[in-house]
């Protein structure tokens, strides 16, 4: 399904997804915290759930794929993606859980092919849609998406009182 002569998308070996599950729980804790504005307790128990929710045993739950993107030419890890495939009554919709591409590594298009790969993954599935999170302080992916036809559908908005 590779679409890009640059880019090859393969599944997460077992021990890239390992490595991937132990770096993203704390990553995904501080992001709740710093982004999100929580209570690094409430961030913790959030992140227990959802984890073992989404990797029973280690491995993902029914309908996640994760992804390892490389460089087609050198075999490079540039990114990776984590998509989500929900089956309702609407239809079939996609959900990008997670796109990452390593700091020394953007700016140079990658995360645009990881974006375009998801989008056919979607598609190939008969996905009606394609959706994500994303912190509203994250402003060079949200003009990524924004630059893709993503629109926002809802924005958090919160102020820290003091007493």
């Amino acid at each position: 399904m590779n679409m890009s002569e640059r880019l090859r998308m393969d599944p997460m070996t077992d021990s890239e997804l390992t490595t991937f599950i132990e770096d993203s729980r704390q990553v995904y804790i501080d992001d709740r915290v710093t982004n999100g504005g929580e209570d690094p307790r409430d961030a913790q128990e959030t992140e227990e759930r959802q984890f073992a929710e989404y990797f029973p045993a280690g491995r993902p739950a029914a309908g996640h794929q994760l992804f390892t993107g490389r460089n087609a030419a050198t075999g490079e890890t540039i990114g990776i993606l984590w998509m989500f495939e929900r089956r309702s009554a609407a239809g079939t919709s996609a959900f990008i859980y997670d796109i990452e591409v390593p700091e020394d590594l953007r700016g140079q298009g990658w995360g645009r092919e990881l974006m375009r790969y998801a989008e056919l993954w979607a598609v190939e599935r008969g996905s009606r849609e394609i959706a994500l999170n994303v912190f509203g302080g994250n402003a060079v992916a949200r003009g990524l998406y924004a630059s893709l036809g993503y629109t926002e559908r809802s924005v958090a908005m919160a102020k820290a009182l003091t007493r």
